[in-house]
């Protein structure tokens, strides 16, 4: 009897993996029909080509940078670059993003369902896609569910496998969240967590997890810490570097001093 059930047990998990290779070839077979033949990325900095080598090396990438230096680019790129290979496993990508909106630009209640409640936080991740594919293309991988928006908040709980799951604007999730993020990762996945430091929406910036976390994993196996650099922005319209050198210098010269506002200008 106990043989039996053994037995049993044994075809009943054979049968999973002949439809698991079938659903995954299928997959594949959709993504190559909708993806560009040669769909390639050439790092135009060494900030994107660290990037990208421990996208292509960890199961874990932890990347801080300022706006502009393309890490949602390149990380879509990479990620649809995956997809499309038939030598690995990767049936599904997903976009995770916090829906934080900036101070003071709150939108109050959305209606409609949670795709009309989820395109507009997500459009970050859609810009980036529409660098590398035709719209049809996007809106189709999207329908048949090969790439799938995620809010933050409805992942708890999932273990996330067979797939790559980009996080982007991390600087405005908590610790307790981004732990709750990094543990979904499951078998045969990777996981990718993006953010910019001087970009954070919290009402309290002491709650953002993105620099403790670049410091909590410096150095572990199979995850990567990348610190875009400053000089790293020549991707970019030159007067972002400007704006954000006035927006640097006048924050740090209005810092409160014995708990009175300077004034900068007189």
């Amino acid at each position: 009897m106990k043989r039996d059930r053994v037995k049993e047990e044994r075809e009943f998990e054979e049968l999973l993996t002949v439809n698991s290779k079938e659903q995954i070839l299928n997959i594949k077979s959709i993504v190559n029909e909708l993806l560009p033949k040669n769909l390639k990325v050439a790092a135009k900095n060494d900030s994107q080509i660290n990037l990208i080598k421990s996208i292509k090396n960890n199961e874990i990438t932890i990347c801080a940078g300022p706006g502009g230096t393309g890490k949602t680019f390149v990380a879509m790129a990479i990620a649809l670059g995956l997809l499309k290979k038939s030598t690995n496993r990767y049936k599904k990508i997903y976009l995770v993003k916090s829906v934080k909106t900036l101070q003071g630009e709150e939108v109050g209640f959305l209606p409609g369902d949670v795709k009309e409640k989820t395109d507009p936080i997500m459009w970050s991740f859609y810009l980036n896609m529409e660098k590398l594919l035709l719209a049809s293309s996007i809106k189709a991988l999207i329908e048949k569910d090969i790439i799938r928006p995620a809010p933050l908040a409805f992942i708890r709980g999932a273990s996330l496998d067979d797939c790559i799951i980009i996080a982007d604007e991390m600087q405005n999730v908590s610790l307790d969240n981004s732990r709750t993020l990094l543990t979904r990762i499951g078998s045969n996945s990777k996981l990718i967590l993006l953010g910019d430091i001087n970009q954070i929406d919290m009402k309290n910036k002491d709650e953002s997890s993105l620099e403790t976390l670049l410091g909590l994993f410096e150095g572990v196996s199979n995850m990567g810490v990348i610190k875009m650099s400053d000089e790293d922005t020549n991707i970019r319209n030159p007067l972002i570097n400007i704006i954000e050198t006035k927006y640097k210098t006048y924050i740090e010269k209005n810092k409160p001093v014995n708990g009175k506002k300077q004034r900068l200008f007189d």
